[in-house]
């Protein structure tokens, strides 16, 4: 499909923070395909194999991790982009490159670090995302970061949309290469956290059903849920029921996907620019307001019956207790880290205090384990959740 002209255009690409002459293009590669591969080579990327979706990364070789769940994100992403004719290639690294900022055991994980950082700052997972990508994860020789281009640095800044009001980490990314962050980012962008709401609302309730967290008689409290199984009970009646819960959250999928292409190609009239997406004043991918309010519905849902469950907070009690432990920890002993990190501590704060930070958010939860086991002697109870 041709390229849209409100699309983002990597020919017309705002460039990287760092000059990197030598590098000249590898192969005939578009500056975004370049971001995209550059997010793919990182460690940063990697370490997303072992760190919490929704379960603790090491139990159970069946569930969804960091890793696996930005892989979905990427596919939704680009059926969704190659159909509105968007540049599939910076939807995509979008996509992968959204939860690079998580620290191990998730949300959990975050809050701990948020708090150990209360006083110089605090945490937020999705600015980290852009201090990885811009400042920790450092392959080349002349550059910090993976220096990727304004467009997708702008999308990952904006994952939520415009910013007012940004944390120390973002305000000090953003002074230095400026992201214009109170305006709407590129229709690539709005696309990749969309997808990242599709997947999460639907895998998560596959998982959460594996897990026997949630049961059928519960999902169809919701109307539309209710419907969505009627109608796969009638098109496959003598499959089996592990198969028709499979092919019901497919088929939500394919309904959220389509609800959204018909929006927002009803929202794109009259726009014929970049520009004009980003001036709009508001998200032109959108939902319908009947499957935004939906979607509400199933998040209010999946809180009070999977994310809230008991045994989910249980272990996310233990996960808060191991950050907060190995924060305690070597703030009050650096030399408790890996030697490099112990090195080029800085002396100064809020800097050493952040610089420990983002020691433990490149941890994964294994490690981090290890590492509370290395110091405290003992193996962290408590953080098996299924």
């Amino acid at each position: 499909m041709s390229r849209a002209p409100y699309a983002a255009d990597p020919a017309k690409t705002r460039g990287r923070e760092f000059d990197q002459p030598g590098h000249g293009v590898r192969g005939p590669r578009s500056a975004f395909q370049r971001d995209r591969d550059r997010i793919i080579h990182s460690i940063a990327f990697r370490r997303l194999a072992g760190k919490t979706q929704v379960f603790v990364a090491p139990d159970g070789d069946h569930y969804r991790v960091r890793l696996t769940h930005s892989l979905e994100v990427a596919q939704i992403g680009r059926v969704i982009a190659r159909a509105l004719g968007l540049d599939e290639d910076l939807t995509e690294a979008l996509c992968l490159s959204h939860d690079l900022g998580h620290p191990p055991f998730g949300h959990p994980g975050e809050e701990a670090l948020n708090e150990s950082l209360a006083a110089r700052g605090g945490f937020d997972h999705n600015e980290h995302a852009l201090r990885t990508v811009m400042r920790l994860d450092r392959p080349y020789c002349d550059c910090s970061g993976l220096n990727l281009t304004w467009e997708t640095l702008e999308g990952l800044a904006k994952h939520n949309g415009p910013v007012t009001q940004p944390g120390w980490a973002l305000a000090d990314l953003d002074a230095a290469f400026p992201l214009e962050l109170t305006h709407w980012p590129s229709l690539e962008a709005q696309v990749a956290a969309l997808a990242d709401d599709i997947a999460y609302d639907n895998h998560d309730i596959d998982d959460g059903l594996r897990a026997g967290f949630l049961d059928l008689e519960q999902l169809l409290e919701l109307d539309f849920i209710a419907d969505l199984w009627r109608d796969v009970e009638a098109r496959f009646p003598r499959a089996r029921h592990e198969d028709l819960l499979r092919e019901m959250v497919r088929t939500q999928i394919g309904v959220m996907v389509n609800d959204l292409l018909e929006t927002t190609r009803a929202n794109l009239q009259g726009i014929e620019t970049i520009e004009q997406v980003r001036g709009a004043g508001c998200a032109l991918a959108t939902f319908s307001a009947e499957m935004a309010q939906q979607e509400r519905a199933l998040k209010k849902f999946m809180y009070a019956n999977l994310y809230h469950h008991q045994a989910q907070l249980r272990a996310a009690q233990a996960a808060r207790t191991v950050i907060a432990k190995l924060y305690a920890a070597y703030d009050q002993d650096p030399g408790l880290m890996n030697s490099g990190w112990t090195e080029s501590l800085p002396e100064a704060e809020p800097e050493r205090a952040r610089h420990i930070a983002d020691f433990i958010a490149g941890m994964t939860d294994h490690y981090a384990m290890n590492q509370y086991a290395r110091i405290y002697g003992e193996r962290p109870e408590g953080l098996s959740n299924v």
